[in-house]
């Protein structure tokens, strides 16, 4: 049997409640590379109902580099660490699924059952950071996927990337929608008394319906909020990322949620609006029309206003933005609530200055 377990002629693709409760995406869709799309039918047996429900697995991966670097003008950081492979967050709009396609998997519901953990990242990162050519830039942790997925938990990865940068005094800027962040507390506010770390937290709705259909595994929204709390009381500078916005969905809330993190401690916002790579757009389509059926059409005719009658523009400068009246009424409106809120009002820079190069098992120690 495929894991494309049809259940409507609506959503011929869709995989039935059971196997996927808990999970995001609504089908297990082939991607792009394969050559053939499988389909599961009933053979008469009754065998569709027994299938297994899907099952998170994790795969250990040796990498052969853990730093990866980019040259794209509308992002901030220049390099970035992604301790895992696919996230069990399930965030269903998260423009990372089609990377999984790389792997030979489904960017669907294998991109949050099938995960990797890069069990070497802190090995690789010592190493790469003691090369004698390697200038230190502020690394961002979690671009793709999320360092403090539930898996962090067990494997412990992105700490130890965190023990290798703090003892490096290296700067580091983490992107996460997770409150295990706070696990980290310890190490986060010791490099906060160097300016050496940053953390944005993403808060998408905080509609706890919304934001369970949309990221089931991630932490609630009030969990977040008190993240927010928690960093900031501890010293480490925190921004709110209300991302990705889905019009007509849940931009209405991002005055919301600009306020409720600023009460808690946010000092610094920013948002992306939502990007359909790919694969994705089947995805999403999927999913909206099945948790959110009155408002689908809508929200995919005002997405597709903002890139010019496209699901997606990947052109620079507009992919995150989006252009026409919607877009910049959205942009208005965050300009406005940063001005009155007192947000983005200290751009902290993370210190370069304070680098030690490690030294590697056999290596030279430094004379001074």
């Amino acid at each position: 049997m495929a894991d494309n377990d049809a259940r409507s002629s609506d959503h011929p693709a869709a995989v039935e409640d059971g196997r996927r409760r808990g999970r995001g995406a609504r089908s297990n869709r082939a991607s792009r590379y394969d050559s053939q799309k499988p389909e599961t039918f009933d053979d008469g047996w009754e065998t569709l109902g027994t299938l297994d429900a899907f099952k998170t697995h994790v795969s250990a991966e040796r990498a052969k580099s853990i730093i990866t670097t980019n040259d794209s003008p509308d992002i901030s950081f220049s390099q970035s660490i992604n301790p895992y492979r696919g996230c069990e967050h399930g965030c269903i709009y998260c423009f990372a699924r089609p990377t999984h396609a790389y792997l030979g998997h489904s960017p669907g519901l294998d991109f949050e059952t099938l995960l990797y953990a890069k069990v070497n990242a802190a090995e690789l990162l010592e190493k790469e950071l003691a090369h004698p050519r390697y200038q230190p830039k502020v690394i961002a942790l979690g671009t793709v996927t999320d360092p403090y997925q539930p898996i962090e938990r067990k494997h412990g990865i992105t700490r130890q990337v965190l023990e290798v940068l703090e003892s490096a005094r290296h700067p580091v800027g983490i992107v996460t929608k997770s409150a295990g962040v706070v696990r980290d507390l310890d190490i986060l506010a010791r490099m906060a008394e160097r300016d050496l770390v940053k953390v944005a937290i993403s808060v998408t709705s905080l509609d706890r319906r919304v934001a369970r259909s949309m990221e089931p595994r991630a932490a609630t929204p009030p969990k977040r909020i008190e993240a927010i709390r928690q960093l900031t009381s501890a010293g480490v500078p925190v921004a709110v990322m209300t991302a990705p916005i889905i019009p007509g969905l849940n931009d209405s809330e991002m005055e919301t949620i600009l306020e409720t993190a600023r009460d808690a401690g946010a000092e610094s916002a920013g948002y992306v609006l939502l990007r359909l790579p790919l694969e994705l757009k089947e995805l999403f389509r999927e999913w909206l029309e099945t948790d959110f059926p009155d408002r689908a059409a809508r929200v995919i005719n005002i997405l597709r206003s903002m890139h010019g009658g496209k699901d997606y523009v990947a052109e620079f400068g507009i992919r995150q933005r989006g252009t026409g009246p919607y877009a910049e009424q959205i942009g208005a409106r965050f300009r406005l609530a940063l001005k009155r809120l007192h947000l983005n009002e200290r751009n902290l820079e993370l210190r370069t200055d304070l680098f030690r190069r490690p030294v590697r098992h056999g290596g030279q120690m430094p004379l001074l």
